[in-house]
């Protein structure tokens, strides 16, 4: 049965987001490197480094860079979009663009 849906497009998404979530990682990490600067501010109340603490935690579940999510929870969301691509979908599909559009017999 054939695929009535583009995977071509799917996969162009998928990349294009991990693009815009590459960009997003730098400034993450230095609000990570900020805020793990900040916990060791002299006097700091225990509860307000906790808050730095969670958010630290935070970026790290999203960009990765612990060894239990090395990838970020956001590059493990985009790579699940991808493997549930058919395989070879995307290179046929490609294939058959740059032969160029074509009317379908069916």
């Amino acid at each position: 049965m054939p695929i009535k849906w583009s995977t071509l497009k799917v996969s162009e998404a998928a990349d294009m987001i991990e693009r815009y979530v590459n960009q997003a990682a730098e400034p993450l990490e230095q609000a990570l490197i900020v805020a793990e600067e900040a916990r060791s501010i002299p006097d700091i109340p225990q509860y307000v480094s906790q808050h730095f603490g969670a958010l630290m935690v935070e970026i790290t579940r999203a960009i990765g860079g612990s060894q239990y999510e090395p990838e970020g929870r956001l590059r493990s969301r985009i790579n699940k979009i991808r493997e549930s691509l058919p395989k070879d979908a995307v290179e046929a599909e490609q294939k058959l663009v740059s032969l160029g559009n074509q009317q379908s017999l069916i």
